[in-house]
């Protein structure tokens, strides 16, 4: 343990000085939240200044982007209450399982089959267009262990086409494509992270906003079972008998937060500070990830993976009209 404080506290310093700059208003303005800010400022310095971190400090920037990864998703349970998932009813549950299933398998298949990708890319990427963004990238990471590379080569697609739905669908609620009562489950299955649903959700309206979240935070809550079959195919991948599937703890964990905060028992200054304390822990891990992201290694890959997100992407907007539109 001794072995992974001076990273930590390395990691730790910049994830703070990443929170605190993305108070301000500017940042506000242009929805930069500090994952993103993190993730940029770790890749600098991986890749401009690697030489000049002590080796000794490695094993706690790992340790960061794995170990305390998996305690800020547990944690990420208190934004969500099963009353707000409840409250949406069926239609956004139907629109949520409609497009995770089919956003994923079509990025899996067409990275795997089409365009010859690496899979744990594949699936990194998939699952971060089709559940919760970042946030199911480094879930889905930490059972897959993959490349530090990949992993951020995921994040940066979630980041470019997130924010490029941020701008778009206010523009797409002018057109009249949707009526405003559906709009928010529109924009909740749809947009990748929920920092982003919230700024695109806020250009339309605060009823849309609202639906928006719910319909985003019910898809958050089914990284869980995806998390189990993860585990249940890397087992099966093992070809070994008597290899167990491994339990995703921490996203059964997850949910009895939310369970806990569904109860209402936790005064809301302390879920807020609780949540607060969340964002400082992902930046955290964002930052160690940027750190051990390779550019040499990102290069290599071309740009096959940008254009599966950006399919991915075509696909979110519009299939997630059509079916949208089918509760109108």
């Amino acid at each position: 343990m001794k072995k992974n404080i001076a990273g930590v506290i390395f990691c730790l310093v910049f994830a703070i000085i990443s929170y605190f700059i993305c108070k301000c208003e500017f940042c506000k303005s242009i929805n930069l939240n500090s994952l993103t800010l993190a993730i940029i400022i770790g890749m600098v310095i991986g890749n401009v200044f690697l030489r000049f971190i002590p080796r000794s400090w490695r094993y706690g920037i790992t340790f960061s982007g794995k170990k305390l990864l998996r305690l800020a998703i547990i944690l990420y349970g208190f934004r969500i209450t099963f009353q707000q998932i409840f409250a949406v009813g069926g239609q956004g549950l139907i629109a949520d399982i409609c497009m995770l299933i089919t956003t994923y398998l079509i990025g899996y298949y067409l990275g795997t089959r089409v365009f010859k990708l690496d899979k744990d890319l594949c699936m990194l990427t998939a699952i971060g267009s089709s559940v919760c963004g970042a946030a199911a990238v480094l879930g889905t990471d930490s059972m897959l262990k993959a490349k530090s590379h990949k992993v951020s080569l995921a994040v940066s697609t979630v980041v470019l086409f997130g924010t490029a739905a941020m701008f778009l669908y206010p523009v797409l609620f002018k057109c009249g494509i949707l009526p405003e009562n559906v709009f928010g489950i529109y924009i909740g299955s749809t947009v990748h992270e929920v920092a982003q649903v919230v700024a695109a959700g806020s250009a339309i309206s605060p009823s849309v906003t609202d639906t928006a979240v719910i319909v985003k935070l019910t898809r958050v809550m089914m990284l869980v079972p995806y998390l189990f079959m993860l585990g249940w195919y890397l087992a099966k991948k093992s070809k070994t008998e008597r290899t167990k599937v491994p339990i995703p703890w921490f996203a059964i964990l997850f949910v009895v937060m939310c369970g806990i905060n569904s109860l209402k028992f936790i005064p809301a200054q302390v879920i807020s500070g609780i949540v607060e304390f969340d964002v400082l822990l992902l930046t955290l891990a964002m930052f160690a990830l940027g750190v051990e992201t390779n550019f040499e290694k990102i290069k290599g890959l071309g740009l096959k993976p940008i254009l599966l997100a950006f399919i991915m992407f075509i696909w979110l907007v519009g299939f997630g009209w059509y079916i949208s539109h089918l509760f109108v």
